[in-house]
Protein backbone atom coordinates (compact mmCIF):
# COMPACT_ATOMS: atom_id res chain seq x y z
CA UNK A 1 0.00 0.00 0.00
CA UNK A 2 1.34 3.74 -0.45
CA UNK A 3 2.98 4.68 2.83
CA UNK A 4 2.21 8.36 1.85
CA UNK A 5 0.31 10.52 5.00
CA UNK A 6 -3.77 11.42 4.22
CA UNK A 7 -4.47 14.65 1.78
CA UNK A 8 -5.72 16.80 4.60
CA UNK A 9 -5.84 16.71 7.99
CA UNK A 10 -9.86 15.43 9.51
CA UNK A 11 -10.79 16.99 12.27
CA UNK A 12 -14.02 15.40 14.89
CA UNK A 13 -16.17 18.28 16.26
CA UNK A 14 -16.55 17.28 20.10
CA UNK A 15 -20.44 16.06 20.12
CA UNK A 16 -22.54 16.03 23.01
CA UNK A 17 -21.37 13.25 25.19
CA UNK A 18 -18.35 12.10 23.40
CA UNK A 19 -15.20 12.29 25.59
CA UNK A 20 -11.87 13.45 24.43
CA UNK A 21 -10.53 10.44 23.84
CA UNK A 22 -12.81 9.34 21.66
CA UNK A 23 -12.30 12.71 19.39
CA UNK A 24 -8.89 11.72 19.10
CA UNK A 25 -9.26 8.37 18.37
CA UNK A 26 -12.15 9.68 15.54
CA UNK A 27 -9.36 11.70 14.15
CA UNK A 28 -6.63 9.24 13.77
CA UNK A 29 -8.99 6.81 11.97
CA UNK A 30 -10.24 9.53 9.35
CA UNK A 31 -6.60 11.01 8.96
CA UNK A 32 -5.13 6.90 8.72
CA UNK A 33 -4.12 6.05 5.22
CA UNK A 34 -3.72 2.34 6.38
CA UNK A 35 -7.52 2.93 7.28
CA UNK A 36 -8.36 4.21 4.33
CA UNK A 37 -6.37 1.55 2.41
CA UNK A 38 -7.87 -1.22 4.31
CA UNK A 39 -11.72 -0.18 2.95
CA UNK A 40 -10.52 -0.01 -0.47
CA UNK A 41 -8.86 -3.59 -0.41
CA UNK A 42 -11.36 -5.15 1.26
CA UNK A 43 -9.57 -5.60 4.17
CA UNK A 44 -11.86 -5.67 7.44
CA UNK A 45 -9.11 -4.34 9.52
CA UNK A 46 -6.13 -1.86 9.41
CA UNK A 47 -3.85 -4.47 11.02
CA UNK A 48 -3.83 -6.86 8.10
CA UNK A 49 -1.07 -4.90 6.80
CA UNK A 50 0.79 -5.67 10.15
CA UNK A 51 0.85 -9.17 9.01
CA UNK A 52 1.41 -7.95 5.86
CA UNK A 53 4.00 -6.48 6.21
CA UNK A 54 5.59 -8.95 8.75
CA UNK A 55 5.23 -11.29 6.05
CA UNK A 56 7.29 -9.46 3.64
CA UNK A 57 10.04 -9.71 6.19
CA UNK A 58 9.85 -13.11 7.76
CA UNK A 59 8.25 -15.36 4.70
CA UNK A 60 5.28 -16.77 7.16
CA UNK A 61 2.47 -17.59 4.49
CA UNK A 62 3.52 -18.71 1.40
CA UNK A 63 3.57 -22.57 1.69
CA UNK A 64 1.19 -22.46 4.98
CA UNK A 65 -1.04 -25.33 4.83
CA UNK A 66 -2.65 -25.32 8.58
CA UNK A 67 -2.74 -22.50 10.61
CA UNK A 68 -4.62 -20.76 13.71
CA UNK A 69 -5.55 -17.12 14.56
CA UNK A 70 -5.97 -16.35 17.93
CA UNK A 71 -8.20 -13.53 18.86
CA UNK A 72 -9.64 -13.19 14.91
CA UNK A 73 -11.85 -10.43 15.30
CA UNK A 74 -12.63 -8.61 13.58
CA UNK A 75 -10.56 -11.22 10.52
CA UNK A 76 -8.36 -9.14 9.02
CA UNK A 77 -5.51 -11.33 9.19
CA UNK A 78 -7.24 -14.35 8.13
CA UNK A 79 -8.10 -12.38 4.75
CA UNK A 80 -4.71 -11.65 4.53
CA UNK A 81 -3.77 -15.41 5.31
CA UNK A 82 -6.26 -16.26 2.80
CA UNK A 83 -5.11 -14.03 0.06
CA UNK A 84 -1.56 -15.12 0.39
CA UNK A 85 -2.29 -18.95 0.65
CA UNK A 86 -6.07 -19.96 -0.64
CA UNK A 87 -5.50 -23.67 -0.12
CA UNK A 88 -4.71 -23.57 3.55
CA UNK A 89 -7.10 -24.55 6.52
CA UNK A 90 -7.65 -21.86 8.95
CA UNK A 91 -9.40 -21.90 12.23
CA UNK A 92 -9.59 -18.75 14.67
CA UNK A 93 -11.07 -18.21 17.75
CA UNK A 94 -12.12 -14.87 19.73
CA UNK A 95 -14.25 -13.48 22.62
CA UNK A 96 -16.00 -10.62 20.30
CA UNK A 97 -18.49 -11.90 17.25
CA UNK A 98 -16.70 -12.41 13.79
CA UNK A 99 -18.45 -12.24 10.52
CA UNK A 100 -17.96 -15.44 8.79
CA UNK A 101 -15.01 -16.03 6.37
CA UNK A 102 -15.42 -17.72 3.28
CA UNK A 103 -13.15 -21.02 4.57
CA UNK A 104 -12.20 -20.42 7.78
CA UNK A 105 -13.27 -21.85 10.85
CA UNK A 106 -14.57 -19.63 13.58
CA UNK A 107 -15.21 -20.23 17.61
CA UNK A 108 -16.74 -17.40 19.55
CA UNK A 109 -15.22 -18.49 22.90
CA UNK A 110 -12.31 -17.20 25.04
CA UNK A 111 -9.14 -18.76 24.31
CA UNK A 112 -8.30 -19.51 27.85
CA UNK A 113 -11.50 -21.90 28.50
CA UNK A 114 -9.87 -25.00 28.80
CA UNK A 115 -11.81 -26.72 26.44
CA UNK A 116 -10.87 -23.88 23.40
CA UNK A 117 -7.21 -25.45 22.73
CA UNK A 118 -8.58 -29.18 21.82
CA UNK A 119 -11.97 -27.62 19.55
CA UNK A 120 -8.94 -25.42 18.03
CA UNK A 121 -6.70 -28.41 17.73
CA UNK A 122 -9.82 -30.74 16.44
CA UNK A 123 -10.87 -28.28 13.84
CA UNK A 124 -7.63 -27.90 11.99
CA UNK A 125 -7.58 -31.65 11.64
CA UNK A 126 -3.74 -31.64 11.98
CA UNK A 127 -0.80 -29.97 13.34
CA UNK A 128 -0.57 -26.21 12.46
CA UNK A 129 2.71 -24.98 10.46
CA UNK A 130 1.96 -21.57 11.98
CA UNK A 131 0.40 -19.47 15.03
CA UNK A 132 -0.88 -16.24 14.63
CA UNK A 133 -2.01 -14.48 17.93
CA UNK A 134 -3.02 -10.33 17.77
CA UNK A 135 -4.93 -11.28 21.29
CA UNK A 136 -4.98 -8.41 23.72
CA UNK A 137 -6.58 -8.45 27.20
CA UNK A 138 -9.20 -5.45 27.58
CA UNK A 139 -7.53 -2.94 29.09
CA UNK A 140 -8.54 -1.28 32.62
CA UNK A 141 -6.35 1.61 32.65
CA UNK A 142 -3.20 0.72 35.02
CA UNK A 143 -0.53 0.06 33.13
CA UNK A 144 0.89 -2.55 34.70
CA UNK A 145 -1.96 -4.80 35.06
CA UNK A 146 -2.73 -4.28 31.08
CA UNK A 147 0.71 -5.52 30.34
CA UNK A 148 0.68 -8.91 32.48
CA UNK A 149 -3.05 -9.59 31.07
CA UNK A 150 -2.05 -9.79 28.20
CA UNK A 151 1.20 -11.18 28.30
CA UNK A 152 -0.45 -13.77 30.23
CA UNK A 153 -2.68 -14.43 27.00
CA UNK A 154 0.73 -14.31 25.00
CA UNK A 155 2.15 -17.06 26.80
CA UNK A 156 -0.52 -19.19 27.16
CA UNK A 157 -0.75 -18.84 22.84
CA UNK A 158 3.34 -19.63 23.13
CA UNK A 159 2.39 -22.93 24.86
CA UNK A 160 -0.78 -23.45 22.38
CA UNK A 161 2.30 -23.19 19.60
CA UNK A 162 4.41 -25.34 21.60
CA UNK A 163 2.35 -28.35 22.39
CA UNK A 164 1.03 -28.32 18.56
CA UNK A 165 3.34 -27.07 15.85
CA UNK A 166 4.21 -29.29 13.36
CA UNK A 167 8.62 -29.37 13.25
CA UNK A 168 9.55 -26.09 11.28
CA UNK A 169 6.65 -24.19 12.35
CA UNK A 170 6.06 -20.58 13.19
CA UNK A 171 4.63 -18.65 16.24
CA UNK A 172 3.82 -14.66 15.91
CA UNK A 173 2.52 -12.57 18.55
CA UNK A 174 1.92 -9.29 19.72
CA UNK A 175 3.28 -7.91 22.39
CA UNK A 176 3.48 -4.45 24.42
CA UNK A 177 6.51 -2.33 25.15
CA UNK A 178 9.36 -4.07 27.17
CA UNK A 179 8.89 -7.06 24.06
CA UNK A 180 8.78 -10.23 25.32
CA UNK A 181 8.97 -11.69 29.14
CA UNK A 182 12.47 -12.94 30.05
CA UNK A 183 10.46 -16.07 30.71
CA UNK A 184 8.48 -16.44 27.63
CA UNK A 185 12.18 -15.61 25.70
CA UNK A 186 13.45 -18.06 26.91
CA UNK A 187 10.49 -20.53 25.79
CA UNK A 188 10.39 -19.65 22.61
CA UNK A 189 14.28 -19.76 22.16
CA UNK A 190 14.13 -23.06 23.55
CA UNK A 191 11.67 -24.76 21.00
CA UNK A 192 12.79 -22.42 18.17
CA UNK A 193 15.65 -22.21 16.16
CA UNK A 194 15.21 -18.27 15.70
CA UNK A 195 12.77 -15.69 17.56
CA UNK A 196 12.87 -11.65 16.75
CA UNK A 197 11.14 -8.80 17.65
CA UNK A 198 9.71 -6.27 14.79
CA UNK A 199 7.40 -3.41 14.76
CA UNK A 200 5.73 -3.26 11.38
CA UNK A 201 4.98 0.08 9.64
CA UNK A 202 1.39 -0.24 10.07
CA UNK A 203 1.85 -0.21 13.78
CA UNK A 204 1.17 3.34 14.95
CA UNK A 205 4.50 4.70 16.33
CA UNK A 206 2.56 5.99 19.25
CA UNK A 207 1.59 2.39 19.80
CA UNK A 208 3.15 0.09 23.03
CA UNK A 209 2.58 -2.93 20.71
CA UNK A 210 5.70 -5.09 19.38
CA UNK A 211 5.27 -8.64 17.49
CA UNK A 212 7.57 -11.60 18.48
CA UNK A 213 8.53 -13.49 16.17
CA UNK A 214 9.59 -17.08 16.26
CA UNK A 215 10.11 -19.43 13.43
CA UNK A 216 11.83 -22.88 12.94
CA UNK A 217 9.91 -24.73 15.76
CA UNK A 218 12.40 -27.81 17.48
CA UNK A 219 9.05 -30.09 17.12
CA UNK A 220 8.57 -32.24 20.68
CA UNK A 221 11.60 -32.27 23.01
Amino acid sequence: MSRSGPDLGKRVKTAKGRTASSVRWLERQLNDPYVKQAKADGYRSRAAYKLIELDEKFRLLRGAKRVVDLGIAPGGWSQVVRKVSPKASIVGIDLLPTEPLEGVTIFEMDFMAEDAPAALEQALDGPPDLVLSDMAANTVGHKQTDHLRTMGLVEAGAWFAVENLSPGGAFVAKVLAGGTDTELLSLLKRHFTTVKHAKPPASRKGSSEWYVVAQGFKGPQ
